[in-house]
């Protein structure tokens, strides 16, 4: 076994990495950026080597700059955790060429299943089902269009070189097919350096079930399924395991092609087979089709520790330093049942548009495992995915589990950016997903609902006021007295686009009321703490001018200073501007235009994904303020509208 691992990657995966190896007894080398240098897995590892600037093209995809950090710090393995680097060949050959341990399967088996159309063609020669399509290298848009035919409406476009759910868009009528082909070649340029795609036919209620394979060069096992069918726009959101509705034969058909998967190309390391499943009558032996083969350890890995009892990490660690398969098949065993929801920082109600901010407050807590890659004070980067941390729970059934899970995420604490936190708590108390009914369009059927605002109870309304008062401490001043009366303090607060007017009054040095928009709230402190219409204070944060009360999954306040007045309309509706900091891939507008609701106007890309801005109303643009390649700032004006009397000109 090697004494000294380079984690070659960041975040949450690099310290999750970092933690077993150090239960392994293994010193541990991080590299970082310029934008992670007080990163947390730098802080965790045990040497840390600078490799380059915020963006990755500059530092975490160096590969020679990474293999240079091993040779430097006697590193004889490197770990290249899950994305960047972790399914490139060509990284893999670097590592071994300079007499390093890769900790992952061979270049050959990456290449085997890196392309999707020549993975399934090799996985139908070894006997795994595949879905319906074309998966060939004949890329002209007629051609595409005509085998899209051919399989029949609706489709699914995929990137050939793709992953995460980016270049790929569903089709559902062939007036719709050239728009998204141009659109998720885009992305797939983007994102891959490959705009080659594959078509095929789109399950109607699909499931994505994946199995965990594990192998050793030689021979392979499964560590069962996962039910990655909660999604939104092909990305994971709430994965699980087992999958519901599994019977025991359906679970061995799977297995069984999966470990057929794995074996035909000598996978050595943890790696996952995706299928999609036809789940419209019930979870079939003859309803499953292979999609592709991530040549990787998972996101979602937790939840298969969990229920397995098998620290993927350390096998990962095992099989590289040459020894077998730490069990046979016979040896592994399934307990229980364990959820993981992705906490992001993203704003809902923009469409999940991904987000930046420092985290002035995080904290999870107790029974709930959050591997996550930041602390209190450290910042989201513009450069990177917005992930904040996994929340994994297990219990003994999925009924326990998933109330395990609501209760973590109800309890969960995060201050300083938006988070989808609340999402995902309506996620976890949704009916139909406690119920097992789940399928990849579950999401989008019911997204009003699961992202409709929660409600703000008057007390939680008081709660800020008082703290915007500065009277939550209890060595603050709480009383004033004019004359006889007691001083009735006007605050004004920001919640949710709305200004809320509050007026204060302390009766007391413990107690207040607290008139709110609709209600007025009565105040006591008892043994310390605040009670509100005798429900006890919930925790809050204060950062500068915001507050927030960690109710409803945080609702968060803005301070209103009435002496400083923000200028209402500058632009209005009128002004396109940037959601977040991000290059300008294309501009679909012109001076002089007319446009409608909803036309394209520019594309932005941004944390690896590509954001569409579109027209908010119908009207004739005025300016064109940005050039595509461009990098703007959040809040950057990018196109104008024409006012109604330079339309009339």
């Amino acid at each position: 076994m090697f004494d000294t691992v380079l984690i070659a990657n960041r975040g949450e995966i690099a310290c999750r990495v970092i933690e077993t190896a150090r239960g392994m007894g293994l010193r541990t080398v991080a590299v970082y950026s310029d934008a992670d240098a007080g990163a947390k897995h730098v802080a965790l590892a045990d040497r840390a080597v600078h490799i380059g600037g915020a963006a990755p093209s500059e530092s975490y995809l160096r590969g020679d700059a990474i293999v240079e950090a091993a040779l430097a710090t006697g590193a004889q393995a490197v770990h290249p955790g899950y994305g960047f680097l972790s399914e490139n060949p060509e990284f893999v050959e670097q590592v071994e060429a300079a007499g390093l341990r890769f900790v992952g399967p061979s270049a050959s088996a990456i290449r085997a299943m890196g392309l999707k159309d020549a993975a399934k063609r090799l996985m139908h020669e070894a006997g795994v089902p595949v879905v319906p399509g074309y998966h060939g290298d004949e890329q002209d848009a007629q051609f595409l269009a005509g085998e899209a035919d051919a399989i029949g409406y609706p489709v699914l476009i995929k990137a050939v070189a793709g992953g995460g759910g980016k270049g790929m868009r569903v089709v559902r009528e062939p007036g719709e097919f050239a728009p998204a082909l141009e659109s998720a070649r885009a992305e797939a340029r983007g994102a891959f350096g490959n705009d080659a795609v594959l078509i095929e036919k789109f399950v109607q209620a699909p499931r994505h079930i994946e199995v965990q394979v594990f192998g050793d060069g030689t021979r392979a096992v499964h560590l069962f399924e996962r039910d990655c069918s909660l999604q939104r726009r092909h990305q994971k959101v709430i994965e699980e395991a087992p999958a519901p509705g599994m019977s025991e034969e359906m679970r061995a058909a799977m297995g069984q092609a999966a470990v057929r998967a794995a074996e035909a190309i000598g996978y050595r390391g943890a790696g996952t087979v995706e299928f999609i499943v036809d789940g419209s009558e019930g979870l079939r032996p003859d309803r499953f089709w292979f999609m592709e083969m991530n040549t990787r350890l998972q996101v979602e890995h937790p939840v298969t520790e969990l229920v397995t009892g098998v620290d993927l990490v350390e096998w990962q660690f095992r099989v590289a330093a040459g020894e077998p398969l730490p069990a046979r098949q016979e040896d592994l065993s399934i307990t229980g049942h364990a959820f993981e929801a992705r906490l992001y920082a993203e704003d809902v109600p923009a469409g999940f548009l991904p987000a930046t901010g420092r985290l002035s407050h995080l904290a999870f807590p107790e029974g709930l495992r959050a591997d996550s890659g930041v602390r209190a004070g450290d910042a989201i980067s513009p450069h990177y995915d917005p992930m904040i941390a996994k929340l994994i729970v297990h219990g003994p059934t999925r009924a326990i589990a998933l109330r395990k899970l609501a209760r973590g995420l109800s309890e969960t604490q995060v201050a300083g950016t938006v988070t989808n936190l609340a999402f995902l708590g309506a996620l976890a108390v949704h009916p139909g997903f406690a119920r097992g009914e789940v399928d990849t369009g579950l999401i989008e059927r019911d997204l009003d609902a699961l992202t409709e605002a929660p409600e703000t109870p008057p007390r939680v309304v008081a709660l800020a006021a008082l703290a915007a008062a500065g009277l939550l401490e209890e060595t603050a001043p709480a009383t004033g007295f004019t004359l006889w009366q007691p001083l009735r303090r006007s605050l004004r607060l920001d919640h949710a686009g709305e200004e809320l007017r509050c007026y204060l009054k302390m009766l007391g040095p413990d107690r207040a009321e607290i008139e709110v928009p609709g209600a007025t709230v009565e105040a006591l402190r008892r043994d310390g703490g605040w009670r509100f219409d005798g429900v006890p204070a919930e925790p809050v944060a204060q950062d500068a001018d915001t507050i927030t009360v960690f109710a409803g999954h945080g609702l968060r306040f803005g301070v209103v200073d009435p002496l400083r007045r923000a200028i209402e309309g500058a632009g209005g509706s009128g002004v396109i501007e940037a959601p977040m900091p991000g290059k300008v891939v294309a501009v679909l507008a012109e001076p002089g235009q007319t446009v409608g609701a909803g036309d394209r106007l520019a594309v932005l890309e941004a944390m690896k994904m590509e954001h569409t801005l579109t027209a908010p109303r119908d009207g004739v643009i005025a300016e064109v303020l940005v050039e595509a390649g461009a990098q703007v700032e959040h809040g950057a004006a990018l196109i104008r509208f024409a006012e109604d009397d330079e339309e009339a000109a």
